[in-house]
């Protein structure tokens, strides 16, 4: 049975998200994928492929540098027990570099792409989606060492979750089914299909329970929870067009999922592992799709850019039916929105 979604939220249920700051980042046009969180040294780590990765002091508010010789980058995955960040460059190389100084350490060519790279602890490697490869390529987080691939059916290999016991399940967008892969034999398990699922992208995992979520950014964008031990779907619920991130906060029990196409973080309470209750829709800004999520101060860091349909251009009808191909200078901004206490209940909007 489907877990049915509560249909309005209320104050006494929590704090109420607001913009807090935003932060602009002049340039040429931009481009850009993911944003990671440094939360010992409170750091962004932002992919914006041509530009590389930038590094941004949530403290200071400024940016504090850029990883050398990281141009092409979609991401940069971080490995503070060996005080070294991984880039993922479209190129199909990685850069390593030093967590501190952000001086490259190495540009290791991995293969003909790469999409991103998430980090396993249990077994200490990360491992690189390649989806026009149809692999994933492990890679010792110590010594940069490449220690194997895995073939696999999907092109569109996305979010990619582990469970710290040296599982990992990989989201198949493509083919709507996640793969549960043994990290240790770098071998597939299993696949789950996903009903009603429509090309599933963001993950995360609440491994206390066993539920993953996954967001489904199809034309009826659903946030998808899978019980990982029997492979059932447990609760489907509504959030925006666009999704691209998705986040769980053990602390508060929370799941946050950014959706880009509608410019909305969409957030539910976890009432049990299988029943859940929107707490509140927070509007964004237009294409801000992916996050990044402090668990100490449990603000939510996202960003995005002005720009347009240009139709002499291909569009990508798949992400949406005016989905932006062109981006305007001097627009790309960072985005912060922090945790307020609920103040009176205001009047609502007209249409």
């Amino acid at each position: 049975m489907i877990a049915a979604v509560a249909s309005s939220a209320h104050a006494e249920d929590g704090p109420v998200y607001k913009l807090d700051f935003a932060f602009p980042l002049k340039g040429a046009a931009p481009s850009w994928d993911y944003l990671t969180l440094d939360p010992g040294r409170s750091r962004l780590f932002l992919g914006r492929r041509a530009a590389g990765v930038t590094v941004y002091d949530i403290r200071a508010g400024a940016v504090v540098g850029q990883v050398a010789n990281s141009a092409g980058a979609n991401a940069a995955t971080l490995v503070p027990e060996f005080g070294r960040g991984y880039t993922t460059n479209v190129d199909g190389t990685t850069t390593v570099f030093d967590l501190v100084t952000l001086k490259a350490i190495d540009r290791i060519k991995l293969g003909d792409d790469a999409d991103a790279a998430f980090y396993d602890p249990a077994t200490r490697q990360l491992v690189f989606t390649m989806g026009d490869s149809h692999q994933l390529t492990f890679v010792d987080a110590k010594s940069a060492i490449v220690t194997g691939r895995l073939h696999m059916a999907a092109e569109e290999l996305e979010g990619v979750v582990p469970d710290g016991k040296g599982a990992l399940f990989v989201v198949e967008r493509d083919l709507g089914r996640v793969a549960e892969v043994n990290a240790s034999t770098r071998t597939l398990v299993r696949e789950w299909p996903l009903a009603n699922c429509e090309l599933p992208t963001g993950a995360a995992l609440d491994p206390t329970s066993g539920r993953l979520f996954l967001g489904c950014k199809g034309e009826k964008p659903v946030l998808t929870v899978l019980d990982v031990v029997s492979g059932r779907i447990v609760a489907q619920l509504p959030i925006g067009h666009g999704n691209d991130g998705v986040v769980y906060d053990p602390g508060t029990r929370r799941v946050y999922t950014s959706n880009g196409v509608d410019g909305n973080i969409v957030i539910f309470d976890q009432l049990g592992p299988d029943s859940y209750k929107l707490s509140q829709a927070v509007t964004t800004r237009p294409m801000a799709r992916t996050m990044a999520f402090d668990p100490k101060t449990r603000k939510i860091y996202t960003m995005t850019a002005e720009g347009m349909v240009d139709p002499a251009k291909p569009v990508n009808r798949r992400a949406g039916a005016f989905y932006p191909n062109t981006y305007f200078d001097d627009t790309f901004v960072l985005l912060e929105y922090g945790p307020h206490a609920a103040g009176p209940t205001a009047k609502p909007a007209e249409d």
